[in-house]
């Protein structure tokens, strides 16, 4: 399945936390939090202004990206979990 998101919406699957912090400590399952970090996998056209012209995205596909702990809409494809969120939802890109 895919899909397509609309105007400035991005999708985004999420970057799994490490299971040990860098002091040697090992987090269990039950006190993780999920992760605010996720990949750009598919983004939409670009938001439609007043005028009739489109806005393009800052981010694109393959970008890494912060976000809000409560941002987007999850959802379930083909057994995998992503996020749709509005791409003012997303706080930053990350670049290594």
């Amino acid at each position: 399945m895919r899909i397509d998101p609309l105007q400035d919406r991005v999708l985004v699957k999420r970057i799994e936390a490490e299971d040990v912090k860098k002091s040697g400590i090992i987090i269990p399952e039950t006190a993780k939090e999920k992760p605010q970090r996720g990949k750009v996998v598919a983004v939409g056209k670009g938001k439609l202004l007043e005028n009739g012209q489109r806005r393009a995205l800052d981010v694109k596909e393959g970008n890494e990206v912060l976000f809000g702990k409560y941002s987007g809409t999850e959802i379930n494809i083909d057994d995998d979990e992503y996020l749709i969120m509005s791409e003012t939802e997303i706080l930053g890109i990350i670049e290594c």
